[in-house]
């Protein structure tokens, strides 16, 4: 069983937000179960149970993972494919976000978008090196800071802009022949607590003006994630 997989199939995708069918992924990424075990815990009948896991199983999100004699009959004992399930952008084309579209490194909703880009593009290459039997190369970097203040803040993007950039700088070949490209994604934000969304910076009192890099009201920003 995989950690994590990608929905990329419209399909796949409504399938896995059906309330029942989701019910079942969570008791099939516990331990492998037949269509009678989980009519008692899902409070449906067998015969219920097993029209789902057929669907289930047509988008590749539970398979067999063995049979077993009960009585005068042969139970399927089927698995969930991964403990968990991320629905990729890829999956409503027409709506995905394009942070081309708008760019603003200050805007909560770019960020939004350039992670959505994140997911769909990491979603794509899992799945493609997955059929070709491939490894994947990937990096991440996940930490938390607490700023003494916004003007801090403001300090560590700039200077986090910077050492990025001189980076990017020294090892970019564009002309290397058997070079490959990647992305980069840095980002920054508040850690979300358990006991809610974290509280906007207050206003600037007035006559003051904001600190290099803040915008007056512009809700918090986010933190690094490079992937290859």
């Amino acid at each position: 069983m995989l950690d994590v997989t990608v929905i990329e199939d419209p399909e796949a995708a409504a399938v896995s937000l059906d309330p029942i069918r989701a019910r079942l992924l969570a008791e099939l990424a516990a331990a492998p179960a037949s269509a009678a075990m989980l009519a008692g815990r899902v409070g449906l009948p067998r015969q219920k149970v097993n029209y789902h896991l057929k669907a289930l199983e047509r988008h590749g999100l539970v398979e067999l993972a063995g049979e077993r004699r009960k009585g005068n009959v042969n139970e399927r004992l089927m698995r969930a494919t991964a403990a968990s399930y991320v629905i990729s952008p890829a999956a409503l084309p027409a709506v995905q976000p394009d942070p081309d579209r708008f760019r603003d490194q200050l805007s909560a909703r770019w960020l939004l978008a350039v992670g959505a880009r994140l997911v769909r593009d990491v979603g794509t290459l899992i799945n493609g090196a997955a059929r070709a039997r491939r490894r994947l190369a990937t990096y991440a970097l996940d930490g938390e800071v607490r700023f003494a203040s916004a003007a801090d803040r403001a300090a560590f993007v700039q200077e986090l802009t910077a050492g990025v950039s001189a980076l990017i700088r020294k090892y970019d070949s564009p002309g290397a022949e058997d070079g490959r490209d990647h992305r980069i994604v840095v980002a920054l934000h508040p850690t979300v607590k358990a006991d809610g969304p974290p509280a906007a910076d207050p206003l600037p009192a007035a006559g003051t003006s904001p600190a290099p890099g803040e915008r007056p009201g512009t809700p918090d920003r986010t933190a690094s994630e490079p992937d290859q």
